[in-house]
């Protein structure tokens, strides 16, 4: 509750004549959104002051830590963890084709790190991985806290949804971004990612920050500097964390849906030497930057080795499958992932229409796709067919012959599945030179 005395127009006007706010100016201005004693109009007024003139990273810390304290924090010690345990986790900033979570929990798990992952739905072109488990029968995704910590302490992860009691703060106040095109400020979407991640009580963080024509930025400079900010205002906060940036230019993996975006993942799980190596190797690389900054391993070369380990022995399947029951979901999912999950009946190739090799793609049209299937949404409260999407997507560099497959379409109809034929093929750039090759991890960022 906001202190008594407590003028929000006066933090407004500090904030607009940029100075710099005390983090009990910050405390009560965000005790003002939880208790409703704060409009939606100073809310509004108070992130066009940001947007305009951004916050230090002690501001960032502030507005981070009281957005989190506005809920309920978890603290694993009360549920049976010892004192600094290994517990950790990911979070992406969206991308098509983007499953990684699904296999990074359980390689880390495997290799003894804790992952609670509260993870959250698709909204536009990016896929949520909220979406993809509840492809699978049975999978619960809203679990009590308590059997939420005691899957995490058993298994050694688990992936749920936000509940309400976790950063409440941040859904009013997104609530207010949303419809005053002040979504896109750095501070307060720093502010907005960690105070969720912290609430979970996390020992360290990695972030997953994508840039390219399928990412929630585009321009490597504008996710670049979301990146160190982030980082920043994290270990400012207390939480160690460390930001991996990745290249989102072309769909990441060869599907782009739900139901199929699971099955890669299983088949990913069950033998690696088969999947994308684009996938592979940001799976790798995420999961030996949360192993060394948990604790779990001293540095990056052990790190990857112990998370190919994981999966080459299969010990990273067996938790995904643990999960999946824990949860919920079928005891044999991964022996019959494949029969659980919905595809639909039209399965339709997307010809290219002239050969060459794949030079650049639209990704972000492509997710738009998947959201023109059904698969996708654009209000929260929409419902989605998680048996549409895409599998077989051509990637960057493959050489492609006329009437050759692009990818392969799972469609309702047939008319939509023409026009996802339309989409995709505008979608994909096809050339007679070679592109150059561009890595998929571009940068990793600490503090």
């Amino acid at each position: 509750m906001a202190n008594k005395g407590f003028l929000p127009q006066e933090v407004i006007r500090l904030k607009r004549d940029g100075a710099e706010l005390s983090a009990v100016d910050i405390q009560n201005f965000v005790a003002g959104i939880t208790d409703a004693a704060v409009s939606d109009a100073q809310i509004s007024a108070f992130a066009m002051a940001v947007f305009f003139n951004g916050m230090t990273p002690a501001e960032g810390a502030a507005l981070t830590l009281s957005m989190r304290d506005s809920g309920s924090v978890i603290n694993w010690q009360n549920y049976g963890f010892d004192e600094g345990a290994p517990i950790t986790d990911k979070h992406s900033t969206g991308g098509v084709g983007d499953k990684v979570s699904l296999m990074l929990a359980p390689i880390v798990a495997a290799c003894g790190g804790f992952v609670p992952m509260i993870s959250g739905r698709g909204l536009g072109h990016t896929g949520g991985t909220l979406d993809k488990f509840e492809a699978i029968p049975g999978y619960n995704p809203y679990p009590s806290i308590e059997d939420f910590a005691k899957t995490v302490k058993r298994v050694g992860c688990s992936i749920i949804g936000q509940t309400g009691s976790l950063a409440p703060a941040d859904k009013r106040f997104y609530s207010v971004r949303d419809v005053t095109a002040t979504v896109e400020s750095i501070p307060l979407i720093t502010a907005s990612i960690l105070s969720k991640k912290l609430a979970a009580g996390l020992g360290s963080l990695v972030m997953d920050v994508k840039f390219g024509s399928g990412a929630f930025m585009a321009n490597f400079e504008k996710a670049k500097e979301l990146a160190e900010n982030i980082v920043r205002v994290a270990n400012r906060a207390g939480t160690p964390t460390t930001a991996v940036m990745t290249d989102m230019n072309a769909v990441l993996g060869r599907t782009v849906g739900n139901a199929v975006e699971v099955i890669e993942s299983a088949e990913f799980l069950i033998n690696t030497k088969e999947a994308d190596t684009r996938l592979v190797e940001v799976t790798l690389e995420l999961a030996a930057h949360m192993l060394v900054v948990s604790g779990r391993a001293g540095d990056l070369d052990t790190a990857k080795s112990s998370a190919k380990a994981a999966l080459d022995s299969g010990r990273a399947a067996e938790v995904f499958a643990k999960m999946v029951a824990a949860q919920g979901g079928p005891s044999d999912f991964m022996e019959k992932y494949t029969v659980y999950l919905p595809v639909t009946d039209t399965l339709k190739v997307i010809p290219a229409k002239r050969s060459g090799y794949v030079t650049a793609m639209d990704a972000r049209a492509v997710g738009m796709a998947v959201v023109a299937l059904g698969g996708g949404r654009t209000d929260p409260a929409q419902s989605i067919n998680h048996a549409v999407g895409f599998k077989g997507f051509c990637q960057i560099g493959d050489w492609v012959e006329s009437g050759e497959p692009l990818a392969y379409v799972y469609a309702d109809t047939e008319m939509a599945a023409e026009q996802a034929t339309h989409t995709i093929q505008k979608a994909v750039q096809l050339s007679d030179q070679a592109p150059q090759k561009m890595p998929v991890v571009a940068q990793i960022i600490r503090e």
